[in-house]
């Protein structure tokens, strides 16, 4: 048929007029959001067979008047109850792998492709009405159920010892040999192998593309046929806790795998996109691997002192800030593991609960429970605290219930996101805080970041340019190293990241200008002529020593 729409079938048809149409479209305005069907069913302009056989003729798909059909219960049960009942439809005959099912909804691709899933069968569509197919559940699911209920409340007993033993026969090597099962578990493992911190699989018209994030930057690991996308995102979702038959909208989940003896715990999100559903998997350091100490994460030994010195403060806040992925998390882990001891009680709030560490109470965040920070916060302060650690002030009432909790004899551990140490004071102010409960508790600030160290095996030495002498604060040219790229690095010219820091102590003096409300340049302004090295001096040094690259020291600190 020419694709005109519904309403002027309808006309042709003879079954309704164009006055009519013209009343029906009406009512559907001002209804916002029912479907033309509805409208003109609720009108009782036509029938809903009537309906149904034009929108069937139109979509070229058979139409079938279930109230007539004889339907086999064997083929009927392909599809569980559930499914059927979600998205209103009923198998109807099986020849080899093909099934052909009645549903109302013959345009929901979703539907189709769930069922495809649970079924592991072709579909093909044919048109039913909704009540046709509704009664036809009915009739067709409810038969046997009382037996099959008895049936299995007997059958549970007698298997719950068996299904053990069976799960870790024969099925065992089936499952973990098929295909797909191997190719998520080989993606997981190459990419933990080239130390990589995320796994991006991206689906798109013709293929779907496999990218990971090495050193800060996504790369390559393999282009697949689009055919496999379904199948490997479905294996993701399922070993990760989500719904498979829920395409639609995001979803979190988390799974674990075990790489080379090492027991990875990943992270899962899934997001549709236009081809598909794209799935991003976080490599989470894991409970197995010892927490790292300051000294290892590229601290200079003048700020481990300085940030050494924060931490032996029996009360007080203690903020760590950067951007996402600057490391932040990994630095108060390091910061509990040198200050936690057997007479203290640590306590953490996270969201999530990123590394499982020995001898510290660690309290996970549900939003959806309303386990949320500030609630947790809460508790926590009646818990008998020593240490709290905060994963990350997000709003105006955490941020007061943990200085607060400073102020009154704890120290307290978080992190915030700004951009440099100077600024966080302002945020905080600008978040509710009053500017001298701010000076009052705090101790000092971390501000963080992540920079790539260059591959010793294929650096290149130059002379710098005097931009990048200005850049550095240097009087003339020195050798700095640029990247060219080996196998040693994967080409990519670096190997590794190192952090780099800027560390402001609250003095005496500080507080006094916090309390007077001043502004983030003069706290820096005041912070450097108190010996706080920035992050610029930072990576100016690397860059002197060879460490890293002038590309770098632009990235990490460049400011316009």
């Amino acid at each position: 048929m020419k694709n005109i729409p519904i309403g002027q079938h309808l006309i042709e048809k003879g079954l309704i007029t164009e006055e009519q149409l013209q009343q029906v479209l009406a009512k559907q305005k001002e209804s916002k959001g029912k479907m033309f069907g509805d409208v003109i069913l609720e009108m009782k302009l036509v029938t809903e067979n009537q309906f149904s056989e034009v929108l069937a003729e139109r979509l070229n798909i058979p139409f079938v008047d279930l109230d007539k059909a004889v339907l086999i219960p064997d083929v009927v049960k392909r599809i569980p109850e559930d499914t059927a009942r979600k998205y209103n439809c009923i198998a109807l005959n099986k020849v080899g792998r093909r099934l052909t099912v009645a549903t109302s909804e013959p345009s929901n691709f979703y539907a189709m492709e769930d069922l495809r899933v649970v079924t592991g069968c072709s579909i093909n569509f044919s048109m039913a009405t909704k009540g046709a197919v509704n009664r036809a559940i009915g009739k067709m699911y409810s038969a046997g159920q009382t037996d099959s209920i008895v049936e299995e409340a007997t059958k549970q007993k007698e298997e719950e010892k068996s299904l053990e033993d069976l799960a870790n026969e024969a099925s065992n090597d089936r499952i973990d040999n098929a295909p797909i099962v191997k190719l998520a578990s080989t993606i997981v493992a190459d990419s933990f192998r080239k130390e990589a911190t995320d796994i991006h699989i991206e689906p798109f018209r013709d293929f779907t593309k496999i990218r990971i994030r090495v050193n800060g930057d996504l790369i390559e690991l393999m282009t697949l046929s689009s055919a496999l996308h379904v199948a490997l995102v479905t294996r993701f979702k399922i070993l990760s806790g989500m719904n498979i038959a829920e395409k639609r909208i995001p979803q979190d989940g988390r799974m674990s795998q075990v790489v080379d003896g090492t027991n990875l715990d990943l992270r899962v999100s899934n997001l549709p996109m236009v081809y598909g559903e794209k799935v991003v998997i976080r490599i989470l350091a894991t409970g197995d691997m010892s927490v790292r100490k300051i000294t290892d994460l590229g601290m200079t030994e003048y700020n481990y002192q300085r940030f050494a010195a924060c931490l032996k403060v029996p009360q007080g806040v203690v903020l760590v800030t950067g951007p996402t992925g600057s490391g932040k998390s990994t630095t108060l882990y390091a910061a509990l593991g040198e200050i936690a001891k057997p007479n203290l009680n640590v306590i953490t709030v996270e969201d999530p609960v990123e590394k499982k560490v020995e001898g510290i109470n660690q309290c996970q965040i549900n939003e959806k429970a309303g386990m949320t920070f500030d609630a947790a916060l809460r508790s926590i302060l009646r818990q008998d605290p020593d240490i709290i650690m905060v994963g990350e002030m997000r709003d105006a009432e955490t941020a007061e219930i943990a200085i607060r909790a400073a102020i009154t004899g704890h120290l307290v551990l978080s992190t915030i996101h700004t951009n440099d140490a100077a600024s966080t004071v302002t945020r905080l102010v600008d978040m509710g805080v009053q500017a001298y409960m701010v000076a009052t508790s705090l101790i000092g600030i971390v501000a963080q970041r992540l920079t790539k160290v260059l591959c010793p095996d294929c650096k290149k030495k130059r002379m710098s340019r005097p931009d990048e002498d200005e850049l550095m604060g240097i009087d003339g040219p020195i050798e700095v190293y640029e990247p060219v790229g080996c196998p040693h690095c994967n080409n990519t010219g670096y190997r590794g990241r190192t952090a780099i820091h800027e560390i402001l102590l609250s003095t005496p003096e500080m507080a006094q200008l916090i309390t007077r409300g001043a502004k983030a340049d003069e706290i820096q302004e005041l912070a450097s002529q108190q010996g706080c090295k920035l992050l610029r001096d930072n990576v100016s040094l690397l860059v002197q020593q060879g460490k890293t690259s002038m590309d770098e020291l632009i990235r990490v600190t460049y400011a316009v």
